[in-house]
């Protein structure tokens, strides 16, 4: 049994940052990737981004490269996203996943989620 927890969300106007994080506890040997999802109203769930526990594999979708980084702290269980240049399309309940794909994750467990809202 794997938890993990997100913190880190709210709300933000256009342009600005936000860093979430999300702390993993439990049978986490099992996994070597963590990664971000995020739900906008209506819409289905989205890969955000990923990121292998060494910390040399990244992984992001195309819409958020250059503007959200994905980092990991072994020591503390803990991944964080770091995102700037937020736009109002970025509005969503953000996801933290572990799992054993960089590229999808293919979570076997999911976080409660945290909401970011950023107004245009």
């Amino acid at each position: 049994q794997v938890r993990l927890v997100e913190s880190g969300g709210g709300l933000v106007q256009a342009g600005g940052s936000l860093r979430l994080s999300c702390v993993a506890s439990g049978r986490t040997f099992n996994y070597h990737v963590m990664g971000w999802f995020r739900q906008a109203p209506g819409k289905e769930r989205e890969f955000v981004a990923a990121i292998t526990w060494s910390g040399l594999t990244t992984h992001y979708r195309d819409s958020v490269k250059g503007r959200f980084t994905i980092s990991s702290d072994n020591a503390k269980n803990t991944v964080y996203l770091q995102m700037n240049g937020l736009n109002p399309e970025d509005t969503a309940v953000y996801y933290c996943a572990i799992g054993n794909n960089i590229r999808t994750v293919d979570p076997d467990y999911w976080g409660q989620g945290t909401q970011v809202t950023v107004s245009s």
